[in-house]
Parts: structure tokens; C-alpha cells; sequence
């Protein structure tokens, strides 16, 4: 699919894709990181997602990296963001630059971490390796909840660009909680109907554990990512041209 770019004329798009191209998604990255872990950031797990305290410099690199979103004002400067499971675990595992406290009992070991994430989500393994995958080859990951999806899939800065897929985070394996969408040919022409008349394209992502437990983080190392996209076929886009 082509970048669709934001932007009133083509100037304005070719200067959103010129942005985009000067300050890739990679950098962003490595400046919050660098920032995080020179600030020794740490956050706390409530209910189903993290709260972090960041100032004015990282509220502004969290936005552009497109991590969390603000939720309120602790004083001048001072702004909560809150981060779901999947965004949180990824600065603290796969980045190492943040460290995430859960109650009372101080900060988290990466496996403590992953144990209680678990228990506030039981599918939080496939979903975590999905956001993954997708986060290590510099796609941006937000919320797909919008669209019916688990996750919907930007080439860079939402406000720069379009979301190019709408995901769905499925198994082979006998998971009930996972597998229980695109079962009848009505759930698929629904979610690609809903996807296309927003110009997006379905990325069903199987996760497979490949016989390994979900004991601990490491156990990502050995599950599997197939992709697959699934579009609606548009007589009108594919005649030949009399």
C-alpha cells in the first residue's frame, strides 16, 4: 500500500513525508530511551495499564514515538501518561529503559512483571509478541479499537500519516479468547468491509507458541509471527481499461 500523507494540497503532503523522512521512527526511539533511562524513569501498574509521571521533555518525545496517551496534570510540567501493558512492557523489557513498580511491593523483575501482566491479561503473551514484532520494525502501534481491530498500524507519526492495516492477533493453537473471530466468512467480509471504507487493509497475525509455556518473557524468543492480509476484491479497480 502507498504512504497516504496528511496534508490539505500536495505540498502539504510531500512536506508530511519530508518530515518524516529527516526524523525516522528509529531516532525518535533511541532519544526517548536515552531519555528514560537518564532520568531512571519508573511507573506504576494500575488495573489494566501503567501510569508514568514525565516532564516537559519526554511528554514530548513519548508523543512523537507515540507511546501512552496524557491523561492529567500533576503540577507545572509535570504530566501522567498512561501506558497499556503492551506499550509499557516494551520500554521496560525489549528497551530497558523503564522500570514499572506494582503496589507495594517496589520495583518489578522483568519475569514479577510479565507474571502479573498476565494475570490483569490473560492473552497478553500473543498480544505482546504481536506489538512487538511490529514495534521492532519501526511501525507505529496504536489501539485499534476504534475499528473493530486489535491494533491499527501507521508507517510513521499519526499525524503525519494514515494508517496503512488494521490487525487481529489470532492463534492456531486452541485459544478460545483469541480464536473466536473471522470463524464464518460473514466476521471476515465485515471486519475487511469496515477496514476498506477507511482505506485500510486487515494484517491477521497468528501467533504460535510452538509447544513452549508463557512462564516467563524469554519465552517470546521461540514463538512465531505469521502475517497475513486479507483485502476485498474491487471489480471496478481491476478491469482492464477499454
Amino acid at each position: 500500500m502507498v504512504p497516504r500523507w496528511k496534508g490539505k494540497d500536495v505540498k502539504a503532503k510531500k512536506d508530511a513525508e519530508a518530515e518524516a523522512l529527516r526524523e525516522p521512527m528509529s531516532k525518535i526511539i533511541s532519544q526517548l530511551q536515552s531519555s528514560l533511562v537518564q532520568s531512571e524513569a519508573c511507573g506504576f501498574l494500575s488495573d489494566n495499564s501503567v501510569h508514568l509521571a514525565v516532564g516537559a521533555e519526554q511528554i514530548e518525545l513519548l508523543d512523537k514515538a507515540c507511546f501512552g496517551q496524557p491523561v492529567r496534570t500533576v503540577e507545572k510540567d509535570l504530566v501522567w501518561f498512561q501506558l497499556s501493558l503492551e506499550e509499557s512492557f516494551y520500554l521496560c523489557y525489549s528497551l530497558n529503559c523503564l522500570k514499572i513498580k506494582v503496589g507495594d511491593s517496589g520495583i518489578q523483575s522483568d519475569k514479577e512483571l510479565w507474571t502479573s501482566m498476565k494475570s490483569k491479561k490473560k492473552t497478553f503473551p500473543y498480544f505482546y509478541k504481536a506489538y512487538s514484532h511490529l514495534r521492532m520494525k519501526n511501525w507505529v502501534v496504536r489501539s485499534g479499537a476504534l475499528y473493530g481491530v486489535d491494533f491499527v498500524v501507521y508507517r510513521h507519526h499519526p499525524a503525519r500519516v494514515h494508517s496503512e492495516y488494521g490487525a487481529l492477533v489470532l492463534s492456531h493453537e486452541d485459544d478460545e479468547d483469541l480464536n473466536g473471530r473471522l470463524q464464518v466468512w460473514s466476521d471476515v467480509h465485515c471486519t475487511t468491509r469496515l477496514l476498506g471504507g477507511v482505506a485500510k487493509i486487515l494484517l491477521v497475525m497468528y501467533i504460535n507458541k510452538n509447544g513452549n509455556k508463557d512462564e516467563s518473557p524469554l519465552c517470546m524468543e521461540n514463538y512465531t509471527v505469521q502475517e497475513r492480509t486479507i483485502t476485498r476484491f474491487v471489480p471496478e479497480q481491476s478491469r482492464e481499461n477499454c
